[in-house]
C-alpha cells in the first residue's frame, strides 16, 4: 500500500502563535522538531498498518521545515517551493491509496481554531465550492479525490479534526489541542500527541477500504 503524508505546522501540538510558525522568528526550530516528530509517527503508523510505500510532503511555508534525519529512513520526502500542487504535490499522479493530513489548522474564520486561515490570511477570507466553504484539508482532499485518492486521516486541533470531519464525512482525527483562543490553546504533551498520531495513521491504514474518494457533484464553481 502506497501512503502519501501532507504535514502542516499550525495543527501539531503546542504551536499556539505565529511566530513559531514563521522562519527566523523564536520559536520556529522547535517546532520544526514537533513538525518533524508528528510527520515521523504518522509514517511509523502507516509502516506498522501494512504500508510499502511512504512519501511525506511538506506544506508549510516555504515548504523546507521537516528536519529530515529525524524522519523514518524508509520515507521519502517532498521539500521545497514552488510545487505546482502545493501541499497535494504528488497526489494527482494517481501513484496512492490512502492520504493523510498531519498538523492540519481551520479554515479562515473558523472559531476556537489556532492560526485559522485558509492558505493566506492576508488575502484570502474564505474559499467556496459550490454551496460549501471549504478549508485547506477539504481543498487538498478535492485534489486527491479527483485522483481517486481517499483521506483517512485528519490531525489537529478540536475545532478542525470537527470541521474535517463535517466536510469529508468518514475520516479518522486525532486531537491534539483544544484552542482556548486563535493564539491559546491546552495540548497535549508532545511525546503523547506523537503516539495518538501513530495509532491514528495504523487505524487509518488498516482500515484503509472504508474510506471513499472526496468529491463534489459538478458543475464546479470556484469562489475566492
Amino acid at each position: 500500500m502506497r501512503v502519501y503524508i501532507s504535514v502542516d505546522m499550525e495543527g501539531i501540538a503546542g504551536v499556539v502563535r505565529r511566530e513559531q510558525v514563521m522562519r527566523g522568528h523564536p520559536g520556529y526550530d522547535q517546532a520544526c522538531r514537533w513538525m518533524t516528530a508528528e510527520a515521523d509517527a504518522a509514517a511509523r503508523g502507516a509502516f506498522e498498518a501494512g504500508a510499502t510505500h511512504v512519501l511525506v510532503n511538506d506544506s508549510h511555508g516555504d515548504m523546507c521545515n521537516l528536519v529530515l534525519e529525524r524522519l523514518d529512513p524508509r520515507v521519502e520526502v517532498l521539500s521545497g517551493s514552488l510545487k505546482r500542487f502545493s501541499m497535494a504535490e504528488g497526489l494527482p499522479d494517481g501513484r496512492f491509496d490512502l492520504a493523510l493530513f498531519v498538523g492540519y489548522h481551520g479554515g479562515m474564520g473558523t472559531r476556537d481554531a489556532i492560526l485559522d486561515h485558509t492558505y493566506r490570511s492576508t488575502v484570502v477570507c474564505s474559499v467556496r465550492v459550490g454551496d460549501l466553504t471549504l478549508n485547506e484539508a477539504a481543498l487538498n482532499a478535492l485534489v486527491a479525490g479527483a485522483a481517486g485518492t481517499p483521506v483517512g486521516l485528519v490531525t489537529g486541533d478540536a475545532s478542525t479534526c470537527a470541521q474535517c470531519q463535517a466536510l469529508l464525512g468518514d475520516v479518522e482525527t486525532v486531537v491534539v489541542k483544544w484552542a482556548q483562543s486563535r493564539h491559546a490553546a491546552r495540548s497535549l504533551h508532545p511525546e503523547r500527541a506523537r503516539e495518538a498520531v501513530r495509532e491514528g495513521a495504523a487505524r487509518a491504514v488498516a482500515q484503509a477500504a472504508r474510506f471513499a474518494p472526496y468529491q463534489l457533484p459538478a458543475p464546479y464553481v470556484l469562489e475566492v
